[in-house]
């Protein structure tokens, strides 16, 4: 794709992520014309992480002894590193497991996260089951909150502010995408910033993009790219970084968090001229556009780290549900070129949620001053 050719840019998100699959399937070609399929490729796992980590879950963790250690201007010689996050995700989910736990016998205290749907999407149902599921995987309290998609604004005001007001809940996530009738915004700026474990609250933003002033809560999806990198050891201070996208849920807070690193950030986005110029010159490239294939080979700097939060579907008629997931990324090109990328699946979506968690965690420990 040419820096000339227009693209469409859209959210990429956990959160946002049922705006990602319009399903007007395509079949994207990528590899000189050949589906990208996924190689099987070495991935190194940490089993276990030193007691130092459990107690952190911040994007400030060092790099776990059992995780390649890697320089992102590293050559690349025959195929990309697979940055698990699959693996990563279950070692946080580990860590907190036990600080729940810790927490709950030291103070007889458990966090509390409670979940607002409104509306029947199949989706949005399935995203809000697997967060309750993982609740409970940590020993963690989950509140479900099923509102018809007819709900009035103001019904689901309401119940912000009853969970707003219960102690027992650390954390209020309100599923997107909401029905038409009732304003996002509102609703956002509506859960008590202390209980903003979406670290979506305009002050949480605006104390993200300030020096000096720190948010009590950072976005799930940026925060699980960051920690990626730092759990595999990458050097991100003075790197150059590009980030393509710039929605307020993940492109923007990314983009802050590599520059609180010390990278050197660009952001390519939809009126961006010559992107694949822009994108090559990156040590470190994180996409979240919803654009399945669009940043090719071409678009890479040799050795560069690649985090794709891209989920789209293409159509392959060889798979039972008549398509799979891809990322904004050409995986089969990208690991010619890259030092390591991250797989989709199994990359950023299961960091997102455990993020999520570690959120909910840090919420409850700060109420009850909890170390």
């Amino acid at each position: 794709m040419g820096g000339s050719r227009s693209m469409i840019f859209a959210d990429c998100s956990s959160s946002t992520a049922a705006r990602l699959i319009p399903f007007g399937r395509s079949r994207l070609l990528c590899g000189g014309g050949a589906l990208c399929a996924r190689r099987r490729l070495h991935v190194g796992v940490a089993p276990s992480l030193p007691a130092s980590l459990r107690t952190t879950l911040t994007v400030h963790s060092s790099p776990s002894p059992s995780l390649p250690v890697m320089n992102a201007t590293m050559a690349s010689e025959a195929s990309a590193k697979v940055i698990d996050g699959k693996a990563v995700a279950k070692q946080i989910r580990d860590e907190i497991t036990g600080e729940v736990s810790r927490m709950k016998d030291a103070i007889g205290v458990v966090p509390g996260l409670a979940v607002i749907l409104v509306g029947d999407r199949k989706d949005s149902a399935t995203y809000v089951r697997n967060k309750k599921k993982a609740c409970q995987s940590v020993g963690i309290n989950s509140f479900e909150v099923h509102l018809p998609e007819d709900t009035s604004e103001q019904e689901v005001l309401k119940h912000i502010s009853v969970f707003n007001d219960d102690p027992s809940v650390h954390g209020i996530l309100v599923q997107l995408p909401l029905p038409c009738h009732i304003d996002e915004q509102s609703i956002l700026n509506a859960v008590s910033m202390e209980k903003d474990v979406d670290g979506f609250h305009p002050l949480n933003i605006g104390r993200l993009a300030m020096r000096g002033r720190e948010p009590l809560f950072i976005p799930c999806t940026p925060k699980g790219c960051i920690e990626l990198l730092h759990r595999y050891g990458f050097d991100i201070k003075g790197k150059r970084a590009v980030v393509i996208g710039r929605s307020n849920i993940v492109g923007m807070p990314a983009a802050l968090l590599l520059q609180r690193e010390d990278a050197t950030v660009s952001i390519v986005h939809s009126r961006t001229k010559n992107p694949e110029e822009i994108t090559r010159q990156a040590d470190i490239i994180i996409s979240a556009v919803g654009q399945p294939n669009m940043v090719r080979g071409s678009w890479i700097k040799p050795g560069a780290v690649i985090i794709d939060v891209g989920i789209n579907p293409v159509e392959d008629a060889k798979s039972p549900r008549g398509y799979r997931l891809v990322g904004d990324v050409c995986y089969e090109e990208a690991c010619e070129v890259a030092s390591a990328i991250t797989p989709v699946p199994g990359g950023v979506g299961p960091m997102t949620i455990a993020m999520l968690l570690s959120n909910t965690l840090t919420s409850a420990k700060r109420v009850h001053n909890f170390q």
